[in-house]
């Protein structure tokens, strides 16, 4: 059975780590300088970080990359991403194409840049590390035999992909449960068509539960509930 350990700040960012047959995967980091709260966490739950295999990038963000290089300098991990996520981790900073999807959302964003962080910007990847990564779309990674499906769900971000696990759906920013996000709707959206389209897919692997990076794990009935709702959005670009 796949265990789950919940090294983030609970809620607020879920850095979730998953047992599996061939290892430790760890899915995202999150923003700088939390790898100290980070290795707190997984020594309190009595793992070694030698035996955390692949780290999955669900996206390249400042809160899901933040201490990448960190996690790479202490582990031997290679990092299963979409190819288009490179270049921003080359660049170590978020896209800024879209907008927000709700008021709620924009004052959020609003909010960050008054506080300094609204160019958010995080370590680029380094030099040395680009070896150990592994897109989706190569030779490497389909000879990988791996016990969990890999889906693309662009929408918050071209780069964006999921994990799905027996009947469990670790989805980054595909979805989100915790304000700003309403009716599950991540507060930045890329490409709203697009995400749309991932809602679909993912209700169409039907898992069980998913589980966001941000807030609480929740049925995969509420995307077909609250589906309708992408319809009325119109993204908010930042000013």
């Amino acid at each position: 059975m796949t265990q789950i350990f919940n090294l983030g700040c609970n809620v607020a960012f879920n850095n979730y780590l998953i047992s599996t047959e061939i290892g430790y995967v760890l899915i995202d980091t999150a923003y700088e300088g939390g790898f100290k709260y980070f290795t707190n966490k997984i020594n309190k739950f009595r793992i070694n970080p030698k035996e955390i295999r692949y780290v999955f990038l669900t996206h390249a963000h400042d809160d899901h990359a933040g201490f990448l290089n960190d996690v790479l300098d202490t582990t031997d991990a290679k990092v299963i991403l979409h190819p288009k996520a490179i270049e921003r981790l080359k660049k170590g900073q978020n896209s800024f194409e879209g907008g927000c999807s709700n008021l709620l959302a924009d004052l959020f964003c609003q909010y960050l840049a008054l506080c300094g962080k609204g160019e958010h910007r995080f370590p680029a990847i380094r030099e040395e590390f680009l070896p150990r990564l592994i897109t989706i779309d190569s030779e490497e990674f389909h000879a990988l035999q791996l016990p969990f499906k890999v889906l693309e769900t662009p929408g918050h971000t071209a780069d964006h992909i999921s994990l799905l696990i027996d009947d469990k759906l670790f989805c980054g920013d595909a979805a989100m449960n915790i304000l700003p996000s309403i009716k599950r709707v991540t507060i930045w959206i890329e490409n709203l068509q697009q995400f749309k389209q991932s809602w679909q897919m993912i209700l169409a692997a039907a898992p069980k539960t998913i589980y966001p990076a941000h807030g609480w794990p929740f049925p995969t009935s509420d995307l077909k509930k609250y589906l309708p709702a992408l319809d009325k959005i119109k993204l908010r670009p930042l000013k």
